[in-house]
């Protein structure tokens, strides 16, 4: 970790799932972008003695929220997430880079059993003290993956052209964090 967050103390910081988001945005019909987001997920930010962060964090696929319910079916079926044969999708960094509030991490995400690379881009902001007197971080982190290489191969072709769903898939996160007593 840089100067930047050199006032973040070894410890776990675990993630305030209240007022923390994770979803997804992905081009649909090649016109619009459509989003997503789950609602059971926990994570994690561990900071050794040595300094070094480690992120971690589980998302539950039947949490997923989408405004239609047949639609929600259709992405927790086995064209999708298939999320009865796999229930999460997980992530763990291999690094964490701070620099003047800019955040770079990698790690392993898996999907659908298929686990791979990834590098996220985003900031870092804090601590500081909540009006309870928590201290409180704040990570923002996006990633573009290849939903085919996570086993989603699900599509249409379009009548003139194109497909149904883009197989570029922007990854969003949102976390507020909060350090464990």
């Amino acid at each position: 970790m840089s100067t930047a967050t050199q006032d973040i103390t070894t410890g776990n910081w675990a993630v305030d799932t209240i007022h923390s988001h994770v979803g997804f945005a992905v081009k649909h019909m090649v016109v619009s972008t459509f989003r997503g987001r789950f609602d059971d997920y926990d994570g994690r930010l561990v900071i050794g003695d040595d300094g070094a962060p480690r992120l971690e964090g589980a998302v539950r696929v039947d949490s997923l929220e989408v405004k239609d319910e047949n639609l929600a079916g259709h992405l927790k079926s086995p064209d999708f997430f298939d999320s009865a044969e796999y229930p999460e999708i997980r992530f763990v960094s291999d690094a964490v880079r701070v620099d003047d509030g800019r955040l770079e991490v990698e790690g392993t995400l898996t999907i659908k059993g298929n686990s791979r690379p990834v590098t996220a881009q985003g900031s870092v902001s804090g601590p500081h003290v909540d009006i309870a007197g928590n201290d409180k971080l704040g990570v923002e982190l996006e990633a573009t993956i290849d939903r085919r290489e996570f086993g989603l191969n699900w599509n249409a072709p379009l009548p003139k052209g194109g497909f149904a769903v883009d197989n570029d898939v922007k990854l969003e996160v949102s976390l507020e964090l909060v350090r464990e007593a």
